[in-house]
């Protein structure tokens, strides 16, 4: 996943819709988890069987609000000027040391 090119590819999607002055922090943040919501509106009522087996309607629905909910958070990264592949390599050195108990070697 190339995030430089999925940024630009939204900010030309901002920028055609003049949708800027909307795209502050606060308002991407709400905006990835009213769509998270949505995700987990999918999976409602399921079983933990029926969720871990939805039909391929309900899977390409799950994949369309993944989506959104990435979007979203790489147009948050842009906005507070955060390296969005750092900070998901951070955390997740972070929870080898804290879940594995052993450092990451990156």
């Amino acid at each position: 996943m190339n995030l430089a090119e999925l940024t630009t590819r939204m900010h030309a999607i901002r920028d055609h819709n003049d949708w800027r002055p909307f795209h502050s922090p606060k308002n991407l943040a709400m905006a990835a988890s009213v769509e998270m919501a949505e995700l987990v509106e999918i999976f409602q009522w399921l079983t933990e069987a029926q969720s871990r087996e939805l039909p391929a309607e309900h899977l390409a629905h799950a994949g369309q609000e993944i989506g959104d909910v990435i979007l979203y958070l790489v147009l948050l990264c842009g906005e507070l000027g955060l390296d969005m592949e750092q900070v998901v390599r951070a955390k997740l050195a972070d929870n080898e040391r804290r879940f594995l108990g052993s450092a990451s070697n990156e």
